[in-house]
C-alpha cells in the first residue's frame, strides 16, 4: 500500500478542521452597539416575555404552543389549560384529546397536542419531571427547537440567549445588526456583537421592538428611540435624535 504524501496529509487534515465562518462586515461601531442597547435599556429596564405561565414546565409548553401563533392566542388557550394541568403529570393525565380541545383555536393544535403530551411523558421517564436547564438537552423533547430552547433557558433560568423569531430575524437583517441568510447565522452574529452587559434583556428588546416600533409593513420611526443611529434602507422619515438619552 503506497504511503501517503505529505501533501495529501495536509490537505486531509485540513479537510477536518472545523471551518469557521467570518461575521460579515459590521455597519454598527461598538460605541454605536453601546448606545443602541443602553437605549432600549433606558426605554424597558425589566422587559417580560408576554407568554403567560405559571413555572418552567408550563412556560415549556406555552413556547411550544406558541409556533406560528400569536403570544395573544396562546393566553387565550393555556388560561384554562394551566389551571388543571401546571405539571408533567397533570398534563399526561389529561391526555391528547383534552389537550387538544383546550388549545384547538392555535394553528397546528393536532400535532402540538401530541408534542405536549409526548414532552410530559419523556420529562417524567427521563428528567424526574423537571424541565432541564441545558438547551442542548432541551432540544431532544418533541417539538422543542433550538429557538424554544433558548426562551426557556432565559426566561426560566436566566441564561443570556438570543432566542431568534420572526421579529428579531427581521431586525437583524433590516437594520444591518445580523444580516444572516438563517436564523442560526443571525443568532450567532448578535451574540457575539451585542455588548455583553446586555445581552441578557436583547431578547425582549428586539423582539418588543419589532412587534411594536420596527414593524414588518411599516416601521414606525417617530416612535423609535434608536431612529438617529439606525441605518437601515426602509427608514420612513427623517428623524432627529429621539427624547430617551443618557444620563451624562
Amino acid at each position: 500500500m503506497a504511503k501517503m504524501s505529505d501533501q495529501t496529509k495536509k490537505s486531509s487534515q485540513a479537510a477536518r478542521k472545523p471551518v469557521r465562518k467570518k461575521l460579515p462586515r459590521a455597519k454598527y461601531t461598538q460605541a454605536e452597539l453601546t448606545e443602541i442597547f443602553a437605549r432600549f435599556a433606558v426605554q424597558r429596564p425589566e422587559p417580560k416575555g408576554e407568554l403567560d405561565h405559571v413555572n418552567p414546565f408550563t412556560l415549556l409548553v406555552a413556547v411550544v404552543l406558541s409556533a406560528q401563533a400569536t403570544d395573544v392566542g396562546v393566553n387565550r388557550a393555556t388560561k384554562e389549560l394551566f389551571q388543571i394541568a401546571d405539571t408533567p403529570e397533570k398534563m399526561l393525565a389529561l391526555g391528547e384529546d383534552q389537550v387538544r380541545d383546550y388549545i384547538k383555536t392555535i394553528g397546528l393544535y393536532r400535532n402540538k397536542a401530541k408534542n405536549v403530551i409526548a414532552l410530559s411523558r419523556q420529562l417524567i421517564e427521563e428528567f424526574n419531571s423537571q424541565v432541564p436547564t441545558d438547551r442542548d438537552t432541551l432540544t431532544t423533547l418533541p417539538g422543542v427547537g433550538r429557538k424554544t430552547a433558548n426562551v426557556v433557558v432565559s426566561m426560566a433560568f436566566g441564561q443570556p440567549t438570543i432566542a431568534v423569531d420572526t421579529h428579531i430575524f427581521r431586525l437583524g437583517n433590516r437594520l444591518g445588526l445580523a444580516p444572516g441568510k438563517t436564523v442560526d447565522e443571525v443568532e450567532a452574529i448578535l451574540e457575539k456583537r451585542i455588548p455583553r452587559q446586555y445581552l441578557f434583556h436583547a431578547h425582549h428588546w428586539l423582539i418588543l421592538h419589532g412587534r411594536y416600533v420596527c414593524k414588518a409593513r411599516k416601521p414606525e420611526c417617530e416612535a423609535c428611540v434608536i431612529a438617529d443611529l439606525c441605518k437601515a434602507k426602509e427608514k420612513t422619515c427623517d428623524v432627529p435624535a429621539p427624547l430617551v438619552r443618557l444620563e451624562d
